[in-house]
């Protein structure tokens, strides 16, 4: 009888929520940046391991000693569909800012506030937990590993807000632009025997892509099958040939000892598997349309939004947490250990869920940095933006999270 009262209670609330969205939202939209957001996160936790050697932690993936496991990056490396998200949000958000009267650099604040406030946060607690580490006798390459995995996120948000500071200069640049730039930085870098530093080039200009594609996006210009079919077709072909014929790796993530990573920075066949991406995105666009529909589908992509940034932030967090914590019990198997074989795999899968109700358990006390973000100064204290008591999600509090 619990069951049945807790199945009923969950579908009222999404039923509320439901009914408190705008009928003229795009829920597509939201629906790609969930996706997005927890695309990079299962990444992150099936690739990234922390092998304890006696009472030091370092990185490795599996992906260095089973590489026919490529595929998984293949799937969960999904940053070029949130930059194409994030393009066409802010050019909306910036062409109804204009229509409203409000000024760029107010607009601007308003959305690096979004970004920023969070990231307080997390900066305090790994700066204290840096220093009871290195006093508690943690040795430099432990503070080290599990530093650099915490804060590697921060790297995203810099690039992500430099591209939304340029967001007028960018609603009318084709992306073939940026996509010929990378070109040349990657032809003389590989072809040419350049210098290794001018790849840091395609940083920004690797994410220029698929950002306006975003834009080509709001100005109506990808709205056709076609359009979608072109990239998922030729970014795919291009991608092959890349990896097949011209020594790119296969791997779409950083993998520890690689001599090329294509995602550190961004390689020519990130950016076109990142086009792939995007076209795949676009085409499933009707089909999110039509499933998020459904009150409990759209509930969870709408919470997922207004958590976005603390799940991004924090999920690294969560995956150390969990690891230090197992240390107490010993070297655990998917946790700890090597993963060199099908068995740090399965273990590893069964970790998952841990994960995810400590990074729940973050997500309840650091959320509340994000969600203030969203608020005016006047309505910063009392009760978040989420849930009212009792009730629906705030329409406004919708909004936010669809124009982060």
């Amino acid at each position: 009888m619990s069951d049945i009262r807790a199945t009923s209670g969950v579908r009222r609330a999404a039923a509320r929520i439901h009914d408190a969205t705008p009928p003229h939202r795009d829920r597509a939209v939201d629906a790609l940046r969930a996706l997005a957001i927890l695309g990079v996160v299962l990444g992150h936790w099936l690739v990234t391991a922390l092998v304890a050697d006696g009472d030091t932690l370092r990185a490795a993936s599996p992906l260095g000693t089973m590489p026919w496991l490529a595929p998984v990056s293949w799937a969960f490396q999904t940053l070029a569909v949130f930059f194409m998200v994030g393009g066409h949000v802010a050019t909306r958000g910036l062409a109804s800012a204009r229509a409203r009267g409000t000024a760029y650099g107010t607009w601007l604040r308003a959305r690096l506030s979004r970004l920023f406030l969070p990231v307080t946060a997390v900066l305090a607690v790994w700066a204290v937990t840096t220093a009871g580490l290195l006093l508690g006798g943690a040795s430099f390459v432990t503070v080290h590993t599990v530093v650099k995995l915490a804060l590697s996120p921060l790297w995203f948000l810099l690039v992500f807000a430099a591209l939304t500071a340029a967001t007028p200069l960018l609603t009318r640049l084709s992306p073939l632009w940026p996509l010929a730039v990378v070109l040349h930085v990657d032809l003389v870098r590989f072809g040419l025997g350049g210098p290794s530093w001018l790849g840091w080039v395609n940083l920004a200009a690797g994410w220029l892509v698929p950002y306006t594609l975003g834009a080509a996006w709001s100005r109506g210009e990808l709205e056709r099958p076609r359009a979608g079919w072109t990239l998922l077709l030729g970014g795919a072909a291009a991608t092959v040939f890349l990896v097949a014929f011209a020594g790119y790796p296969a791997s779409m993530v950083g993998v520890p000892g690689a001599a090329v990573s294509n995602l550190d920075p961004p390689t020519l066949a990130a950016v076109t598997f990142g086009l792939a991406q995007c076209g795949l995105a676009l085409l499933l666009r009707g089909r999110l349309r039509r499933a998020m529909r459904r009150p409990v589908a759209w509930a969870a992509v709408a919470l997922v939004n207004l958590s976005a940034m603390t799940v991004f932030l924090w999920h690294q967090t969560a995956m150390m947490a969990t690891t230090a914590t197992g240390l107490l019990a010993g070297r655990l198997p998917g946790l700890h250990t090597r993963p060199d074989g099908l068995e740090w795999v399965a273990a590893r899968l069964l970790w998952l869920p841990v994960f995810a109700l400590v990074l729940g358990v973050c997500r309840a006390a650091f959320h509340g940095f994000e969600s203030a973000s969203g608020r005016p100064a006047a309505g910063r204290r009392g009760r978040t933006r989420v849930v009212r008591a009792g009730g629906p999600p705030e329409p406004s509090a919708l909004r936010e999270a669809h124009r982060v």
